[in-house]
């Protein structure tokens, strides 16, 4: 029996040893996960950091020497770097680019004579740059054609630290050194490419590039570039959507519904032989034929041979009634040649023009009708000139002006804000056009979900702009303030933002840089989008190409200039929604040729923090699908779906939009009213501005 005690006291021992070391595993478990949280945090703040490098193309040099190399250059530019991240993400446009055929035709089609060998060597240096690799077998042809050589001497600078560029170069004979403040980053060798992030918009170099060697480069300017894509874009457009208007059972639908099916339809091709249709077979799929020709056959019962019934080829197509339910095929569909089919199945097919019962009711898009009432606001300013403003304070500068507190001497009661932008920063900068827009978009926008544009002055060096005065503060200092929300507030404000798209949608506007920034509280806790110079209207069936966003937020199609519409706002969405959660950002780099890479390889190469739940990753991968028209909020339902959404579930929509919801925050907003402190604008001459286009 002692021996039995013995065992049993030795067992409870084991017992309470085994239970202690369950516990210190579950501790450990705890703080590795929090190490783990902290190390992701640290990483986004290195690459951040590393930000400020921007390394053209691939390197020769090995990955352990430029590791070291950056990290003694990191030691050096602390302080640089630490002013750098404590800056707001820029919102970067292109220059505007007349889209008229001719303009396109002239610049696209110019072409200069290169031997094979040449064009051999510029299709590999393409095919192995994270960017260019991603376009089209035509596009790089087109782009190839249109490079010019050129030669730079030893010694000589391509590119200077601190110039702004607007060409790419591939190397074909030589030895060039990037260097930055006289350290050497890295040697470019031939078959590499260098400066490619000028060809998207007007950067400043962050890196000088010189000749060790005599060299031989090729070149391709940014106009040149954005020519012949969005020439190739426009071709191809047109080319899948007149044939899919050439098939009868199509040309009743829509323009919109059209493009909508060219964008889901893929290319697919075949080479001789290939059977695109077995007789037989189960079928979903529909065919049209955009080049080749194919051969139809049947083999008849007891015969040993296929009969040759007919020959297809371009703009003919087959395999119509898959679409309409479950088809045997009862011929067989072989390709004559090469041949390159727009394919589309069943159940894509029925998505698309099963919402057009749906569109027509406008259930969802007028749901939510925000009537323009008078207010005492609107009242106060109808008379009101720019010397019936006083000056409370500064609250921001921008990178055309600045952002005034003011209020109206006749009832001090009123707060708006004031935009004061500069015309000669405007124009020197080349967004007359892009400011002009936004400006004739956000008068004729009234929705509580915008922040209210109610005049606008004009004198002869200044805009004036009159809005509401969110005094709130943004959602990217709310996030610095608490690293990353809750899901129940960023749901909140996540809605807030899908009712402010759903409205600039309706209206064929798209906003294109939504991010934190870009969303302020008033003074209930509400959230509202400001203005921005991305915004633009686009018609119905249309696509636009301007280089416009935030890297990190824009969508695949704008970096790869493919042409983008609304679409592209929802990408943004997920972007900002696993921001929300996350604080911080599914796409990131050191440097923005790695951010734009890292958007391009897409949501799906991306791994998803631990406390991002289920169903709001299902929600932030659905938004952010590579095909514009597969992203929740493009298809049959639109804003429907998003509201669907199982992240959504239990979500008051209703209350939202009556604004009877308790927000997540509710600012706290002193009113400086004492006048006694108050400024005013004295510039001469300034007029009540109706018609902008007079700038």
């Amino acid at each position: 029996m002692g021996t039995l005690r013995d065992l049993q006291f030795a067992l409870q021992l084991k017992i309470e040893e085994l239970r202690q070391r369950d516990t210190l595993i579950d501790e450990l478990e705890l703080e590795l996960d929090t190490k783990d949280e902290l190390i992701r945090r640290l990483q986004e703040e290195l690459d951040r950091y590393r930000a400020t490098v921007c390394l053209p193309g691939p390197s020769a040099v090995s990955a352990g020497a430029e590791h070291a190399t950056f990290l003694s250059y990191f030691k050096a530019s602390t302080a640089q770097l630490e002013d750098r991240q404590r800056a707001k993400r820029k919102t970067v446009i292109s220059d505007p680019f007349s889209l008229d055929p001719v303009t396109l035709a002239m610049v696209s089609q110019r072409s200069f004579d290169k031997s094979q060998e040449s064009q051999r060597l510029i299709q590999a240096a393409f095919l192995k740059n994270d960017l260019l690799k991603n376009l089209d077998e035509r596009e790089i042809r087109a782009l190839i054609a249109c490079m010019y050589p050129t030669t730079i001497n030893q010694g000589c600078y391509v590119i200077q630290e601190g110039t702004s560029g607007g060409h790419a170069y591939v190397l074909e004979e030589g030895r060039m050194e990037v260097t930055r403040d006289g350290l050497k980053l890295l040697t470019i060798e031939p078959e590499d490419v260098f400066g490619e992030l000028a060809l998207l918009y007007n950067c400043t170099h962050t890196y000088s590039v010189s000749a060790q060697t005599d060299s031989k480069l090729w070149v391709i300017d940014c106009k040149s570039y954005q020519a012949t894509l969005i020439q190739s874009g426009l071709t191809s457009l047109s080319h899948s959507m007149g044939l899919l208007s050439s098939v009868p059972f199509l040309q009743s639908l829509p323009e919109d519904v059209i493009m909508k099916i060219s964008d889901l339809m893929e290319e697919t091709h075949y080479t001789e032989g290939d059977y695109i249709i077995r007789q037989g077979a189960t079928g979903d799929t529909f065919y049209i034929i955009s080049k080749g020709q194919v051969k139809v056959t049947e083999k008849k019962p007891g015969q040993e041979e296929q009969i040759v019934l007919s020959k297809l080829s371009e703009k003919h197509w087959f395999g119509e009634k898959a679409l309409l339910g479950e088809d045997i095929r009862t011929v067989n569909v072989v390709a004559a040649g090469a041949v390159t089919c727009l394919v589309i199945d069943r159940q894509t097919f029925k998505d698309i023009i099963d919402g057009l019962v749906f569109d027509g009711s406008h259930e969802v898009q007028q749901s939510h009708e925000y009537k323009v009432e008078p207010d005492e606001d609107c009242t106060l300013l109808s008379s009101s000139t720019l010397s019936d403003f006083h000056i409370i304070c500064t609250l921001a500068a921008g990178e055309f002006g600045h952002v005034d507190l003011v209020q109206v001497k006749t009832n001090i009661k009123c707060l708006f804000a004031m935009r004061v932008l500069k015309k000669k920063l405007i124009l020197s900068n080349g967004q007359r056009e892009h400011i002009l827009r936004e400006l004739h978009i956000l008068m004729e926008a009234h929705c509580p979900f915008l922040v209210r544009l109610h005049k606008t002055f004009r004198a002869p060096e200044c805009l004036y702009i009159l809005t509401e005065a969110c005094l709130g503060g943004d959602l990217c200092s709310l996030l610095k303030d608490k690293g990353h929300l809750d899901e129940c507030s960023s749901r909140f404000y996540t809605a807030c933002v899908v009712e402010a798209l759903t409205f600039l949608h309706r209206g064929g506007v798209i906003y294109r840089d939504v991010k934190p920034e870009n969303v302020v509280l008033d003074e209930h806790g509400y959230a509202k989008l400001i203005g921005s110079r991305c915004l633009k209207k686009v018609e119905v069936g249309k696509k636009t190409w301007t280089f416009c966003g935030t890297l990190g937020y824009m969508a695949p199609e704008i970096i790869l200039n493919k042409g983008h519409s609304v679409s592209t706002d929802f990408w943004s969405l997920g972007v900002f929604v696993f921001e929300l959660l996350s604080g911080g950002l599914p796409f990131s780099g050191s440097d923005p040729m790695k951010i734009l890479t890292a958007t391009i390889r897409g949501i799906d190469q991306i791994d998803f923090p631990k406390n991002i739940s289920k169903s709001a990753s299902s929600f932030i991968k659905k938004l952010c699908r590579s095909n514009p028209s597969e992203r929740v909020g493009s298809l049959r339902n639109e804003a429907k779906d998003i509201q669907k959404h199982k992240w959504f579930e239990g979500f008051n929509w209703d209350g939202l939009c009556k604004r009877t919801l308790n927000p997540p925050v509710v600012p706290k907003v002193k009113h400086p009213l004492d006048s006694s402190a108050c400024g005013h604008y004295t510039e001469d001459l300034v007029e009540l501005c109706t018609n902008w286009d007079d700038f």
